[in-house]
């Protein structure tokens, strides 16, 4: 059974474990070694992060199946004060992708939304993810192709999704 927990601070390191294992599969074919360990510091670094919690600009989440922890999710409610919930971040490790949790892990987060008077989940994805499939047999939509600059000449190149609820 799929269970989804609130993260603590001292979550933080299993956060960037998973985030350090997941995104050189994820964007590996995507990113240059390069940007792919810029944007890791940028937003896993141990400040990033802590920043992130107590300013409570996200809800960390664990995911975990028998106490084994299998990714984690930051979610932000009231997203640009609209009735929107924001999936800022959604890794799952890669031997537990096809078996049908990211699905779950999708419907527990539409719960989390609508108990916070959401009429929309958002994300953005990379333009060349192989998750965009996902999200769009689960019914996102791109709803805008954004280039997000993130310094050191360095650019997101997503379209931002939405699945209304």
């Amino acid at each position: 059974m799929i269970t989804i927990l609130e993260a603590t601070i001292s979550d933080i390191k299993l956060i960037q474990e998973i985030a350090h294992t997941t995104w050189p599969i994820t964007y590996g074919e995507i990113l240059s070694k390069e940007q792919l360990d810029y944007m890791l510091d940028l937003i896993y670094s141990d400040e990033a992060l802590t920043n992130q919690y107590n300013k409570k600009e996200q809800l960390f989440y664990l995911i975990s199946e028998n106490e084994i922890t299998l990714g984690f999710i930051g979610i932000e409610h009231n997203y640009k004060s609209e009735a929107i919930t924001k999936i800022h971040k959604i890794y799952l490790l890669p031997e537990t992708q096809g078996k049908g949790i990211g699905k779950k892990v999708i419907e527990e987060i539409e719960k989390f939304a609508l108990k916070n008077n959401s009429t929309a989940l958002s994300l953005n994805v990379n333009r060349f993810n192989a998750a965009l499939g996902f999200y769009k047999k689960i019914g996102f939509e791109i709803i805008e192709e954004v280039d997000i600059e993130i310094g050191n000449g360095y650019l997101m190149e997503d379209y931002v999704m939405q699945k209304k609820l």
